[in-house]
């Protein structure tokens, strides 16, 4: 079966992050696709985050009772830097071998991927799913993996490329929702409406918790 991951920081989890999740579901035929709050993002030393539970908590009730999206705080579990090596190893090793993980990041992302922990241990352990951004080109990882010394092999898909590892890169395009958790956090610094940015149930939490204020 194949299952989805996105991780995040999710300061606040929002309805990008949620349709991004939906359609990827729908796209790949996913089982189930497990949402996976930072406990301590390596890369977001720039500016401090909220408490962990404070995330977690946003993130489960903005799926509800979805029958296809999970939370998981497999990372708040775990000392020190959370590391995406660290959480994929840890899921593959308990969905076992007949599974298959499908880790969903924005393209964006996957040119900073030079800067993760073992970032080559990646390719063998899940399939990548590079979601498109805004002034990014799919067709541009290629000299980017040329760089980081990883062999590939192109297919007749243009949006497919095989790893030498036989994981899978593959290129899907979502709705792009122009909306941005920190111009959420923003605008609720400045006292504006976050209606219809982030779920409901989770503006009353940042609301009750004075989040971001």
């Amino acid at each position: 079966m194949k299952y989805g991951i996105l991780g995040g920081t999710f300061d606040p989890i929002h309805l990008g992050h949620l349709r991004t999740a939906e359609e990827m579901v729908q796209e790949l035929g996913l089982a189930k696709l497990f949402l996976i709050p930072a406990a301590s993002p390596p890369h977001k030393h720039r500016r401090p985050v909220s408490a962990f539970h404070h995330r977690l908590k946003m993130a489960q009730l903005a799926i509800g009772n979805s029958d296809s999206l999970q939370v998981l705080d497999v990372e708040g579990k775990r000392q020190g830097p959370s590391y995406s090596i660290d959480t994929l190893k840890e899921l593959a090793y308990s969905l076992g071998p007949e599974n298959d993980l499908y880790f969903v990041l924005g393209l964006d992302g996957f040119f900073e991927i030079h800067t993760w922990k073992k970032y080559q241990d990646l390719f063998g352990v899940t399939h990548f799913v590079l979601v498109n951004r805004r002034g990014y080109q799919f067709q541009d990882i290629f000299p980017y993996l040329d760089r980081l010394g990883l062999r590939y092999t192109k297919t007749q898909n243009p949006d497919q490329v095989l790893m030498e590892s036989g994981r899978w890169l593959l290129h899907k395009r979502s709705t792009q929702m122009d909306i941005s958790s920190t111009h959420i956090r923003e605008l609720v610094q400045r006292g504006r409406s976050i209606r219809f940015l982030v779920p409901d149930n989770v503006m009353k939490y940042i609301y009750e918790k004075g989040l971001y204020t």
